[in-house]
């Protein structure tokens, strides 16, 4: 089955080797993102709720890159390094 790259203009371009999401079939697999400035490639300063924001701000650019959007989301994964913001 071919995988084809997705990308949007609207969200930080992959670091390294990475693509922003990858095409199998009909499924569409996002990689992970980081509260990064799709503008700066920056990271964007704030507390956790504003970082939160910028990452679904991402995120929904590449699902609609990939012809979706965030209600067509199955499963999102999310990572804290303090567990004090949860």
């Amino acid at each position: 089955m071919p995988r084809n790259a997705i990308h949007s203009d609207k969200a930080p371009a992959a670091i390294g080797p990475y693509s922003q999401a990858v095409r199998c079939g009909n499924l569409v697999f996002l990689s992970g993102q980081i509260p990064l400035s799709a503008n700066t490639g920056e990271l964007v300063l704030g507390d956790i709720a504003f970082q939160t924001r910028r990452v679904f701000e991402n995120l929904k650019a590449v699902c609609e890159a990939a012809g979706g959007s965030l209600a067509d989301v199955a499963r999102i994964g999310i990572y804290l390094t303090d567990l004090g913001h949860f």
